[in-house]
């Protein structure tokens, strides 16, 4: 089962007076990238928070942003009247005394830090354990999500490599042809070289051996053949989302393409290679994003 590090997810709740709200959103990323927003409350449980994360949603870029609002939808603030009433009377002050228009006294004082605050304290037991449901219900949309993304990718993925498998197929016609040719010019040259009467049939036959067995694509046939059977069935694998271990056989499907290329010494080979590698570099981009 294949799932995609693209992800989102989002969950909310309410306890004692408070809407608790979280929101998961994820990218594809070689390692675990986490990154939290919670409010003043929550900081001293962060690392139970990233573990709990990291723990569902495994790796990539990860965002998690947490708000609370009291029930009636407005946000959770205490005001400082004390530092208000102060700030308040030395502006009113100094503006009469700079003949400055005071219009905009309140949304200057409360720019000012500890003018406004959210209420902090200790989170008792009772409300970290809402606040962790709310979480991983968030989690579980969030794989909801990439399972579906994944369906996506799997399809694509078996898509590209029946393609590489067809392509292949394509290939067995082109090597008896090149043979062929490759016989026939080099009989030829041969003759140019040391003339029809004088050419020696075991030198031939020795030449001719030493280009077949430096043409022969046997083995990277077979190999590349087994190589996209395994990457079906990993694809296919329904308990485990192998997304590391997908790139490493794409990898190796990559080493044997090359070398059919390399060794192809037919245009119509070489046409076939370069459609291969075409399919392979849509299955690495798609890669990128799989778990």
């Amino acid at each position: 089962m294949l799932l995609s590090m693209t992800g989102y997810g989002r969950a909310s709740g309410h306890f004692n007076g408070k809407t608790i709200s979280v929101e998961i959103r994820t990218l594809n990323s070689r390692l675990t990238d986490l990154k939290m927003r919670l409010p003043g409350d929550y900081k001293e449980k962060e690392i139970e928070v990233r573990k709990l994360v990291t723990q569902h949603a495994e790796r990539g870029k990860i965002d998690l942003l947490m708000d609370v609002q009291s029930d009636d939808g407005g946000a959770l603030v205490t005001l400082n009247e004390g530092l208000f009433r102060g700030y308040h009377r030395e502006l009113t002050r100094l503006a009469k005394e700079l003949d400055i228009p005071q219009h905009d006294i309140l949304q200057t004082i409360m720019r000012i830090p500890n003018v406004a605050s959210t209420p902090s304290g200790e989170v008792d037991e009772e409300e970290w354990a809402a606040v962790c449901r709310i979480i991983t219900e968030a989690l579980d949309q969030l794989r909801a999500f990439r399972d579906q993304e994944g369906d996506a990718l799997e399809a694509d993925l078996q898509l590209r490599v029946s393609n590489i498998m067809g392509l292949l197929q394509k290939v067995e016609p082109h090597e008896k042809e090149r043979f062929t040719r490759m016989r026939e010019r080099l009989n030829n040259n041969m003759e140019e070289v040391f003339g029809k009467e004088k050419l020696d049939s075991n030198r031939f036959e020795q030449e001719i051996l030493y280009y077949l067995e430096k043409m022969d694509i046997t083995e990277e046939k077979v190999r590349l053949e087994q190589h996209c059977k395994y990457f079906i069935e990993q694809v296919n694998n329904k308990e485990i989302s192998g997304g590391r271990t997908l790139n490493f056989i794409s990898q190796e499907m990559g080493r044997e393409i090359n070398t059919l290329g390399a060794k192809a010494y037919d245009a119509n080979i070489q046409r076939l290679v370069v459609q291969m590698k075409d399919e392979l570099e849509k299955i690495k981009e798609q890669l990128a994003n799989v778990l």
